[in-house]
């Protein structure tokens, strides 16, 4: 079969173990789903990020040992000619979050989410089509600026329920849940520049993604005041003029939209390389789409510079801690003595060991009293919170843990969260409003 991922990195995988069981079909593809040597870890119930859909449903169908023996049946043609259009696969793989807690958490580094984009890029191929909302949900980074010009409609949709209802049977996304509350304008609309800062500071890039340009301009703009209060040199990396602004590709690579996802990850790597090549650091905001760059990218057959960018690509905390650690670090944090602050981690925070820096970072800042929050996925994972079919789901996922410790906390409590979709489920969960680390130190700088 002809994937659309480079699986090359598992090539010599199962090599002269008899007992590797890599299915008969599929190449390195099979042989990423064969690293699941049944271990069950992912079965365990109890704290972490492992398998958010197992701690829910306490289902073994859904757990990342059960989608991978799926897998491995499929490639070894077990469930007919077309196992990608077939309920089995299909059921298995259903709530798959791609949290990536078992790369990490897997004795093995079974990666599930990488497995689950392969499966649904292999599922539209067979189909030949691409299901209307699956599109729509990827396409979000086109149009979610638009959602501007709609914004009094978007309020009616949040104040009459039958609204809602009828949007939900015209395009799956649940009544229930809330739509992205877009700002009045975009950040890079209101910050003209490309370069911020003394020209003798250290060059860094502050990538600005999605999300953080059009739902929360206020944490990028914290991210940008921080690194010029400590001296840097910003630039902030754009598309060429006339072109849309830059994305990461994360949603299409969710969604097993292969292609697109290449063509934006080509996209950011070009306005980056010449910043890259000079050995400029480029630190991002987003969890899920600044680690992108150190692993997606890889398997989306992107060439010679990817490794150099996934090196470069460092979220805001682990560049504050390296410095802080490298004694470069000129920035005074302070916060009223006794301020408290709860922390939710990302997924990809904790999956890619980024939590040690959040821990260090928020130490930096004098007066302030931190409390990680223990839980995994906070359920929203992208577009999987929105899905009329999976909402009831999300939830059960964030009340596993996340939600009760929220409402359990102190009203004069910060919270922080640094991805846009935990912030979302914390506000429509537990009706309390969250902030990403940058407006924390912002709000904690002396002078």
């Amino acid at each position: 079969m002809r994937t659309e991922l480079d699986w090359s990195a598992y090539d010599s995988y199962g090599a002269g173990d008899a007992y590797a069981q890599v299915p008969a079909a599929g190449g390195g593809f099979g042989r990423a789903a064969a690293v699941c040597i049944g271990n069950r870890q992912c079965q365990r119930d109890g704290n972490g990020v492992m398998c958010p859909s197992f701690r829910a449903t306490k289902d073994p169908v859904h757990s990342t040992h059960h989608r991978a023996q799926t897998l491995k049946a499929a490639l070894n043609g077990e469930l007919g000619a077309s196992p990608f259009t077939g309920p089995e696969l299909a059921a298995a793989m259903d709530l798959c979050v791609g949290c990536k807690g078992c790369k990490r958490e897997c004795p093995n580094g079974t990666d599930m989410a990488l497995l689950r984009t392969e499966a649904r890029a292999q599922r539209w191929q067979a189909l030949g089509r691409v299901p209307l909302r699956e599109r729509w949900l990827a396409a979000v980074p086109r149009w979610l600026g638009h959602l501007r010009r709609l914004r009094a409609l978007l309020c009616l949709r949040e104040r009459l329920p039958p609204v809602a209802a009828i949007a939900e049977r015209l395009t799956g996304i649940s009544a229930r849940r809330s739509l992205p509350r877009v700002s009045a304008r975009a950040f890079l609309q209101d910050v003209e520049g490309d370069v911020y800062g003394p020209a003798d500071g250290r060059e860094v890039a502050l990538l600005i993604d999605t999300f953080s340009n059009h739902l929360d301009p206020a944490t990028a703009q914290a991210a940008l005041d921080l690194l010029l209060a400590g001296g840097y040199r910003v630039h902030l990396p754009r598309a060429p003029r006339g072109a849309a602004a830059l994305c990461c590709g994360r949603t299409w690579l969710s969604s097993g939209l292969i292609d697109e996802a290449r063509a934006q990850a080509v996209r950011t790597m070009d306005a980056l390389w010449p910043l890259v090549e000079r050995g400029v650091p480029v630190i991002g905001l987003e969890p899920s789409c600044l680690l992108m760059l150190r692993d997606e990218y890889y398997a989306l057959v992107l060439g010679e510079r990817v490794e150099q960018v996934a090196k470069s690509a460092l979220l805001l905390e682990e560049f504050l801690a390296r410095e802080h650690d490298a004694k470069r670090l000129s920035l005074a944090l302070r916060l009223p003595d006794g301020t408290r602050a709860a922390v939710h981690g990302h997924c990809h925070q904790k999956a890619f060991g980024a939590m040690k820096a959040m821990r260090k970072v928020l130490g930096l800042v004098h007066g302030l009293e931190t409390h990680f929050i223990e839980s995994s996925c906070c359920g929203m994972a992208g577009s999987f919170g929105y899905e009329a079919e999976h909402f009831d789901q999300s939830m059960r996922m964030a009340e596993l843990a996340l939600l009760p410790a929220v409402r359990a906390l102190d009203a004069d409590m910060l919270l922080v969260a640094n991805g846009t979709s935990c912030r979302h489920q914390i506000r429509d969960g537990a009706q309390r409003s969250s902030v990403h680390l940058a407006q924390v130190l912002r709000r904690a700088l002396v002078g």
